[in-house]
């Protein structure tokens, strides 16, 4: 398997997707299956169309990559459900599974390709299986949801246990809930009903107990609470069931806007307004059975660390492992969970929606505990895609798949949703919006509306430096642009004809239609292009200007919907989100993402953890004028200090240095601290012109508050005047865990790249203008290395390194 991603082997491999397949067992069961009520062979996933057999006798049939299958192989009167003949405990039993491709099935639709993905179809077990034997009743599901009662200002918390009862008779018992540390104990009596029968209890926190809820990361802590559930029924036997317990309330608030037309579009969060920050997941690996908790931590826990609060789980992949919950639980990762449909039409015939029902109801099921969740998406651009005709639907049939549409999406999926769990926000698609798509019958004239709801957004053709490109919307969940993963990614895949930008490995690795050509033309806007005959450092020159690219656009749109967040302009603005597309590589290749395949962080990913700081000045240009905003997500005011910097591009001391003090950045918001004309500022500060200076800030307060240094280029850097070829050294050292790298530059240098190659680990900083002599970063590595082994492989790369 470790092969697959190599070379063309996407296209070597496709007959195995082609073919049928059968998984096969034989094993002895440990124990005797005639002391049992029930015995259930459990599929927690097959991948995707599949018959199940036991000693040739088919118990079942599946169609849905997303559904938990259940058979029962054994039942008190000795027979199999699904024939006549028993299983007795000393037969030696063989599972067979017959897995191939079929009709329309509920499946990972990337698998088959996406414009960043390779077509990998797998089939076959892809989760958990097992045989599970009980008597009288059985826990299947266990969730727990909080609540906020404002009035009595009490939490209280909604447990849910769903059970099958194989009793042919009530079961009564007693359940008791404990959380220690909440002071908390509560006892109720049950009456559990024969079948499928839940039991839903209130439990209400105790007043003298101090709750903390979960935050956000960056909001505060995301405390979470031991709790212990004991069922002990008249059966004789008790389960007891060990969680964790966390607070937290969301709501989207949807309402109208003083100057604006439309309807407001954010997340309140334990009542506070939060301003979105992340980026779109996609599956990890082509092989789901290739991601690991440590794969998993690794991708989560670089989103935290960039300043992240939020990943959209996309609706084209797979409803993600338990494992990525509760990591994104415990560090604060805010999770926006589309139903997994994408891009296309789905029938509604009964058999079909009764699949997808029972998907639904298991994974709201599955999922619906975890705080980290905040919203349930219906699907991924599937409104937007009959509203703009991408299928070219004649207009006499329109309306047959707006009803279908509803059918899917509202009447069942919706449906199930709202019965299960009414703790969070469902949407029906994105782009939607939102509340007046609901109104104009759940399809929008316009899904793109930047006065309502979310938008998609992409343009590879203008000018990314240029924000007046930008929607201002109330909230942006997909924008990006592509980049190619490094040189040491690529290498390990590919062979030494195949390094150049142009050859027929580059072009097969590229998915989206004039992709390279795309970002090169971008590129060429404000760099020049390399033109060195060593097609090595060719292809090195050109991966590295892409990734500079990439993240210089996406900090352009990221900071524009930031310092959007508190204004309305002609009736546009009020944004509280900014998702981009993506964050992680399901293979290596070039595509939008900030993290490559295995987890090194592209250039953007470093630069995400400056757009998205707490605490940031962004500048743009109007007309000629300099506008500088102090955009902040802390939860006070700050009188701070906004330094403003001058360089030219000839010299490491500054050209005029502006202090400006007293300036209020208001909690949760953006407002404009700074304005100057660029003439006034080029005569303040003289012999500066466009094109041979460039503007650096950042601001400052008491106790250590400090932003990151932002910048803002006067002129394209290929026009700069006054740019020297700098030399830069570099030493390393050991402190603890860590590595110090002390850079020292002869001059100044834009977009610094350090690369180790293929040692794991990630930087404190990286592709930042370099305007003084010395420079102190931190490598955090993420694996076992040495100062020899991190030297050996240092590459350092600026700007005026590409010829």
């Amino acid at each position: 398997i470790c092969n697959y991603f190599k070379l063309f082997n996407d296209v070597t491999y496709r007959w195995i997707s082609l073919d049928n397949w059968t998984y096969s067992r034989t094993f002895k069961t440990p124990f005797d299956v005639r002391k049992w009520q029930k015995v259930n062979l459990v599929f927690e996933g097959v991948d995707t169309v599949a018959q199940i057999l036991i000693n040739n006798i088919t118990l079942g049939r599946t169609d849905n990559m997303f559904n938990r299958y259940v058979s029962t192989v054994f039942c008190s009167e000795g027979a199999s459900v699904f024939s006549s003949k028993p299983f007795c405990a000393e037969h030696f039993q063989c599972i067979q599974i017959h897995i191939k491709i079929g009709p329309r099935v509920q499946k990972e639709q990337c698998s088959f390709s996406w414009d960043w993905g390779p077509s990998f179809p797998t089939q076959g077990i892809w989760k958990d299986v097992r045989i599970e034997a009980y008597n009288d009743y059985h826990l299947i599901y266990f969730s727990l949801t909080s609540f906020f009662e404002k009035s009595a200002q009490q939490w209280s918390l909604e447990i849910e246990s769903i059970f099958d009862v194989v009793s042919s008779k009530p079961i009564a018992g007693l359940v008791t809930v404990n959380i220690p540390k909440l002071q908390t104990r509560q006892t109720f009596s049950v009456k559990l009903q024969p079948g499928e029968g839940s039991i839903v209890l209130l439990v209400n926190i105790n007043k003298s107990s101090t709750v903390e809820a979960w935050w956000p990361n960056g909001h505060g802590k995301q405390t979470g609470y031991n709790m212990t559930t004991t069922f002990i029924m008249e059966a004789g036997y008790q389960i007891e069931k060990s969680s964790k317990a966390y607070f937290r309330t969301v709501e989207l608030v949807q309402e109208p806007i003083p100057g604006s037309p439309g309807l407001s579009f954010y997340f309140r969060i334990n009542g506070r307004p939060i301003f979105i920050k992340g980026s779109n997941w996609i599956p990890a690996d082509s092989f789901q059975d290739r991601v690991t908790y440590d794969t998993l931590w690794l991708l989560l826990k670089s989103a935290a660390d960039a300043n992240m609060n939020a990943l959209r789980v996309w609706g084209g992949g797979v409803y993600e492992q338990d494992e990525f919950y509760d990591i994104c639980d415990e560090i604060g990762i805010m999770i926006w969970q589309d139903f997994m449909f994408a891009c296309a039409l789905y029938p509604t015939d009964q058999y079909y929606l009764e699949s997808i029902r029972a998907e639904v109801s298991h994974q709201v099921r599955r999922l619906k505990s975890h705080p980290s969740i905040i919203l349930w998406s219906g699907n991924n651009e599937n409104e937007a895609a009959i509203a703009s005709n991408w299928f070219s639907i004649p207009y006499a049939d329109r309306e047959v798949y707006i009803k279908d549409y509803v059918m899917l999406y509202v009447k069942n999926i919706r449906e199930i949703v709202l019965t299960e769990d009414k703790s969070r926000p469902f949407i029906a698609s994105s782009p939607t919006n939102g509340l007046e798509s609901v109104k104009e019958g759940w399809v929008s004239q316009n899904p793109y509306d930047t006065h309502y709801g979310d938008t998609h957004f992409y343009d590879y053709s203008s000018d990314c430096w240029n924000w007046t490109v930008y929607p201002k919307t109330r909230f942006a969940s997909e924008y990006g642009f592509q980049s190619w993963p490094s040189f040491s990614t690529i290498e390990k895949i590919s062979s030494t004809e195949d390094w150049s930008y142009t050859s027929n490995f580059s072009l097969h690795r590229q998915h989206h239609e004039n992709g390279n050509d795309q970002m090169l033309q971008q590129i060429g806007y404000h760099f020049k292009l390399p033109q060195s005959t060593d097609p090595i450092k060719k292809l090195k020159d050109t991966i590295y200007l892409t990734q500079v690219m990439q993240a210089q656009c996406i900090k352009t749109e990221t900071e524009f919907y930031r310092f959007s967040q508190s204004e309305i302009i002609k009736g546009e603005g009020h944004t509280m989100g900014a998702l981009y597309w993506q964050l992680n590589d399901i293979w290596q290749a070039p595509s939008w993402a900030s993290l490559e395949y295995g987890g090194k962080w592209k250039l953007l990913h470093y630069f995400a953890q400056n757009f998205f700081a707490p605490l940031l000045p962004v500048a743009y240009e109007d007309k000629g004028v300099l506008y500088i905003y102090g955009v902040s997500d802390l939860h006070a005011d700050h009188k701070l200090t906004l330094r403003v910097v001058v360089h030219s591009w000839s010299s490491l001391e500054p050209v005029c240095t502006l202090a400006k003090e007293g300036v209020t950045v208001k909690a949760q918001s953006a407002v404009p601290i700074y304005k100057e004309s660029i003439d006034d500022l080029l005569e303040r500060c003289r012999n500066c012109t466009r094109k041979s200076c460039v503007i650096t800030f950042c601001l400052v307060g008491e106790g250590g508050l400090q932003s990151p240094t932002n910048h803002h280029f006067l002129s394209s850097l290929k026009d700069a005047v006054g740019l020297e070829k700098s030399h830069i050294s570099a030493s390393v050292s050991q402190q603890d865990d860590i590595y110090i790298f002390v850079l020292h530059t002869t001059a100044i240098a834009p977009f610094v790249s350090l690369d180790v190659g293929s040692i794991k680990g990630r930087f404190s900083d990286n592709g930042f203008l370099m305007t003084e002599q010395k420079k102190v970063v931190v490598f955090y590595p993420w694996e076992p290395t040495c100062v020899e082994e991190l030297e050996k492989s240092l590459t350092l790369t600026s700007l005026v390194d590409v010829v």
